[in-house]
This record gives structure tokens, sequence and C-alpha cells, in this order.
């Protein structure tokens, strides 16, 4: 046995010297170690690069994608799509608590992680069910929770399934707020999607009644929802990976470009499109699990572009409250993630 790690290399299998994260393959026997919590999973949330990648890799059959997610999980010990390297999280039960642990948790407590899927040793031993429409996968499985693994406690007064949805893009809105200030003019690319409604509405209240929002969706589909908001002075509907296409539709609403970009979309090759309508002295977050680091440096280099490029963390202080108060705050945003997401059970 190898020595516990608080970051969990102990569960490293190849390559050895590698966090969990980069590892090709992790240990995923479902025995707690002392500074581990076991989890009894009900719910992941595939985030949404890599649902939507699964999708589309198996023209939408749900017994091929069940048999995907299986196989990435038996030869990797955790749901890490090889494709896009991403995660997402889960929504479980406490089984056991590490002894060298002292938290304040008990079998049975539900959770969510709010730590990627792509760095937590997971064991599916069946899937029952999969939901296209929200990026959920119900299972029969455990998984488990390094030192460092944060978490979030299922909340009494909001149902799991919408906690879940929420907390899976934690990061987007509470990122939103530290990166939008009063008066700015804002682009989200993406903004129908969960993400997406989340940034517009904290976009919203930072750049105040004098600062313009524009919100970019594929389609109409969602356009009755961020109308419902009130959150955008302008809703652009668009294809995210046609730069010039977007650049023209942006200018022609908001000659001077915008002072922040925030892309939260689910698909690659949007690096471009995020750079062309943006300040050269602005700033563009890209949140998107899709983003290449080469296109959005070398495009940027390419048209002149001194832009500030922050790579999507997801995690910063205290943001799983601050996404639960946003719902709590408004009626709206709540009812939209009801809509989609939730129910009241």
């Amino acid at each position: 046995m190898k020595e516990l790690c608080k970051y969990g290399t102990h569960r490293v299998i190849y390559p050895e010297g590698t966090l969990p994260q980069t590892a090709d393959k992790i240990n995923n026997e479902m025995v707690c170690y002392d500074n581990e919590i076991l989890v009894d999973v009900d719910t992941l949330n595939i985030d949404s690069a890599s649902f939507t990648q699964i999708k589309n890799a198996c023209n939408s059959d749900v017994d091929k994608m069940k048999e995907m997610i299986e196989n990435i999980v038996n030869n990797k010990g955790k749901m890490q799509n090889p494709v896009t390297g991403s995660g997402g999280m889960f929504l479980g039960r406490i089984k056991e608590v590490g002894k060298n642990l002292h938290l304040n948790l008990k079998p049975g407590d539900k959770i969510t992680s709010l730590v990627s899927l792509s760095l937590t040793p997971l064991k599916i031993e069946k899937i029952i069910s999969i939901d296209l429409s929200k990026d959920q996968v119900n299972i029969i499985g455990q998984a488990i929770l390094f030192e460092t693994g944060i978490y979030a406690v299922i909340p009494n007064d909001l149902p799991a399934n919408i906690v879940l949805s929420a907390l899976d893009v934690a990061g987007a809105a509470a990122q939103v707020e530290k990166l939008v200030k009063k008066d700015d003019s804002v682009l989200i690319l993406g903004a129908g999607g969960k993400s997406g409604i989340l940034c517009a509405y904290q976009a919203r209240k930072s750049a105040g009644k004098n600062g313009k929002v524009i919100g970019l969706i594929h389609s109409d589909r969602h356009r009755h929802d961020l109308e419902k908001l009130n959150v955008c002075d302008y809703i652009i509907v668009g294809d995210a990976t046609k730069p010039m296409e977007i650049y023209n539709k942006v200018r022609a609403v908001l000659p001077e470009m915008v002072d922040v970009t925030i892309n939260v979309v689910n698909v690659p090759n949007t690096e471009m499109t995020s750079i062309l309508p943006t300040k050269s002295t602005g700033t563009i977050y890209f949140f998107s699990m899709a983003t290449s680091f080469t296109k959005a440096a070398l495009g940027a280099e390419g048209i002149a572009s001194e832009a500030l490029m922050i790579i999507g963390n997801g995690y910063t202080k205290d943001h799983a409250e601050f996404t639960l108060n946003l719902l709590r705050e408004s009626k709206e945003l709540y009812e939209i993630f009801k809509e989609r997401y939730g129910s009241d059970k």
C-alpha cells in the first residue's frame, strides 16, 4: 500500500508520479482509506462538453451511451471522457468517513461532489437510466472523495436534482461576479444553457442598469427563458463556431465591442468567437471544457489582441453557496431550473 496522500496520489496506478486528474488509470477499489470519504452514488452529472460528445458519438442511442460510459470507468477507474478530458460531478449519500478525517458528516448525509469526476475514483455497478435533457446518469455505484476533495451537503430548502445541476457549474457565475464591473458590456456565449443563464443573471447584477449584457444562443429554443429573466439587453441567435458571423452580429448592436466575454458553450472551435468581439483591453473567461489553449493563445496573437484570457476554474471560494443563493433570490431563475432539471421530490 502506498503512503496516503491528501491529493489522492496513493490511488494512481499509472503513470506513476502523476495526480489523479492527469493519471490514465486510478485505483477504484471501493475501500475507504483513513483519509478518504466513501459515498454511495445515485446520479452522475456529466459535464456538458463530455455529455455532448458522448451523445453525438452514440447518435443519442441510450444503450450505446451506457456502454461507452461503463467502458470509460472500467478502463480508467474514473469518469474522464478521453476526448474532452473532462468529467462532471455526482450526487450521493455518505457511506463511510475515514478515521483521520474530522468532518461534520454522518452516514446517510446527502452530498454533491464539487470536484471533477475526472479525478474521482468511481465504480459503477449498474446504470439505471440516462436523462438526455439534463446530462445526468442515474446509477448504482460508489465513489471516493480525497482529503482535499470539496463537497456540498444538500440543503433542506432546495430539491437535490436542482442543486446538482446548479452546482455542476457553480464556479461560472461566482467568477462573473469577480470579473464584471459596474457599467461593463458583457457577451455570454452559450447564454441559454444552465451555466449561461446563471452567468447572464449575475452579469446583469454586476454591470448594473447602465451596463450591457448580450446573450448568444444557438437557436430560439431557450430564448423564452432569457426573456423571462429579463437580464439581456440583446439576444443574438447564431453559430458560435463561426467567429466572423458572431463578430458582425455583436458589432451591429454594440459597435465599440465588449469589455468582458464569458464562454460557456459545450462545443469546440469557439475561441475566436470569444476573442474577436472583445476589446483588446478586455477580459475573456473560458469556462467551457471544450476550449483549446493553443487556439485561444495563437488566435489572439494572430489578430494582435492583448485581451486578458482566463482559464475557467470550477472552484472559487464559497462558490456553491453563492450559486444556490442566486436560485433563492430569483424566482424566475429558480423556475427555469425547476422546469429543466428538477423535481420537488
